[in-house]
């Protein structure tokens, strides 16, 4: 489900069309819902960890179990070439059935 979003392929319409696509592609993933299935960072990488322990915190002491991508970015603080990386990390903590992602209808 997830993974067709992402995918990074050109549209055709030269430089311009590559820039809305991956704009496109982030307002998705802002209106992405992310749940904690598992609490656990056995051989996740720093900002993996992070995440999950964001996520851990946020639902603890019957908190809300669902947090949004861009609730994410926003309070570990992560601007530029992070933000990529954080949403990589997402991805693959949902290859590993550590989170779930979940996309809003419009």
């Amino acid at each position: 489900m997830f993974k067709n979003i992402c995918e990074n392929k050109p549209c055709g319409r030269g430089e311009m069309g590559v820039a809305q696509g991956r704009k496109a592609k982030e307002q998705t993933l802002v209106r992405t819902i992310v749940v904690l299935i598992r609490n656990t960072t056995w051989r996740c990488g720093k900002l993996e960890k992070s995440i999950v322990n964001h996520l851990y915190k946020r639902h603890t002491n019957f908190g809300k179990t669902d947090v949004s991508v861009g609730d994410i970015i926003q309070n570990l603080d992560l601007k530029g070439q992070r933000k990529d990386e954080c949403l990589d990390a997402l991805k693959r903590l949902e290859k590993r059935n550590i989170v779930k992602l979940f996309i809003l209808p419009r």
